[in-house]
């Protein structure tokens, strides 16, 4: 009775695994070895703690470039290298100082300068505040503004489940603030991070001074959720407050840097090209792990999990570690400019920047025919929580990328918990679980593998 019982569960076994798909299988093999066998966990760790905060033109955004090019060599690639970019150099300088003058009482505040900002003179400035919610109210207020520090103080709306949409209905204040308050004649102006917590944390990001005369440009800076609480309450009973900045950062001469690019050729259609990336830069005042050293180790990992499988490739993959996405976007406008150039052909670009957490799904950019293309695969995706594909952004730094008929999908973590630490102090290496890196790292290579096959 053992022995028929025992017989009776081979031959199931057996019937299950003929039952599932070629495709099935080798999603299987490629989850195992993410979760088993993968390295991101710890080229992130050597990313973040040894290397650290890694802005565009600065000494360890070098140290990045030489570090994942060597770890890429070993790897096996058939081709690694290094593609000259120009970058923007921006220097915080000393830390930034904030108060509030209330009266007798002075209340320091978290603040941060805004990437691309302006030094405040050697003593900094202090000047009555004016609060507002967006840039159309500061346009309704004209003369009023003259000669005060401009506080746009609209938070990311909280009822949003994808919380990128509240980030995008906000970020306008911080990216173009300061160059509408200059027209007004402000002196400053600070913002309300974009943050969905209250927290002691200021989140920098780039601002810009558009085409204003440089003689315009005034001093952006950001301050915690808490302190614009508090600034936004004390307002409310003393208008006449003010407010002392001072910060000391620097736009310097673009230096040069570097995309790093490791590439296997296909083995049946070497000329269509597959990409698949993250950016190698990071604001300067963590160590990035998040935004977005995890989308680096993370396509770095697709490439380990077919090596690791015994998977060759049918079109050309590579894996682009671009440089500069946050401060200008040098590098995935290099890589397109070159690729027009060298009349290169990509079917398909993925791209991982929204950080380390668990998976759902993608944002897919395409045409309906390529959306479909990827829809139709969500079963195989069920059995690994992964449920979310939309139509939507691929991703910054593929962005640019426009071969006739490419396909560009960006990898959608949850997002609940990003903005707690995106362009802070506290985006570092223990903000990241292992096992949903390792998963995100996973389900890019799954996807990869499927467009790869069809």
């Amino acid at each position: 009775m053992k022995k028929s019982i025992v017989f009776f569960i081979l031959v199931l076994n057996t019937f299950f695994l003929f039952a599932q798909s070629k495709e099935e299988q080798t999603i299987k093999q490629i989850y195992k070895s993410s979760l088993t066998n993968s390295q991101c966990y710890s080229w992130l760790d050597y990313l973040s703690n040894s290397i650290g905060a890694r802005l565009s033109g600065s000494a360890n955004a070098g140290k990045a470039v030489q570090y994942t090019k060597s770890q890429m060599e070993n790897l096996g690639f058939d081709r690694v290298y290094l593609q000259e970019v120009m970058v923007p150099k921006w220097v915080r300088g000393e830390k930034e100082t904030a108060y509030i003058l209330d009266n007798k009482s002075k209340i320091n505040i978290p603040v941060c300068a805004l990437g691309g900002s302006v030094a405040t003179p050697k003593n900094g400035i202090t000047a009555e505040v004016i609060e507002v919610k967006g840039i159309k109210e500061l346009e309704a207020l004209g003369n009023k503004i003259k000669g005060k520090i401009v506080f746009f103080n609209r938070p990311m709306e909280p009822e949003n489940i994808e919380t990128f949409k509240s980030y995008g209905g906000c970020v306008d204040q911080r990216f173009a603030g300061a160059k509408e308050a200059s027209k007004f004649g402000a002196v400053a102006t600070i913002v309300r991070s974009m943050n969905l917590r209250l927290d002691d944390f200021p989140h920098t990001g780039v601002q810009s001074y558009g085409d204003l005369p440089k003689s315009e440009y005034i001093p952006a800076a950001a301050i915690s959720t808490n302190a614009a609480e508090l600034l936004s309450k004390t307002l409310k009973t003393n208008p006449n407050l003010k407010l002392y900045l001072k910060q000391s950062c620097q736009q310097m001469e673009d230096v040069l840097s570097y995309n790093v690019i490791g590439e296997i050729k296909g083995t049946e259609h070497p000329e269509k090209i597959m990409v698949v990336g993250g950016h190698l830069d990071s604001w300067d005042l963590a160590d990035g792990s998040h935004d977005d050293g995890a989308g680096v180790v993370q396509s770095m990992e697709v490439m380990n999990i077919f090596k690791n499988i015994g998977y060759k490739p049918k079109n050309t993959i590579r894996v682009v570690l671009f440089m500069n996405e946050e401060n200008g976007g040098k590098g995935g406008k290099k890589y397109e400019e070159l690729a027009q150039a060298n009349k290169e052909n990509h079917v398909f670009a993925m791209e991982s920047d929204s950080g380390g957490f668990s998976p759902r799904g993608f944002s897919i950019e395409s045409d309906d025919a390529g959306f479909n293309k990827i829809a139709a695969w969500k079963s195989l995706f069920e059995p690994y929580l992964i449920h979310s594909f939309v139509i939507g952004h691929g991703g910054s730094d593929i962005g640019p990328l426009s071969s006739k008929g490419i396909i560009k999908a960006g990898l959608k973590p949850d997002s609940q918990r990003y903005f707690d630490y995106h362009h802070a102090a506290n985006d570092n290496f223990d903000a990241i679980n292992k096992r949903e890196l390792e998963l995100g790292a996973a389900t890019m290579a799954a996807l990869m593998y499927l467009m790869d096959q069809n």
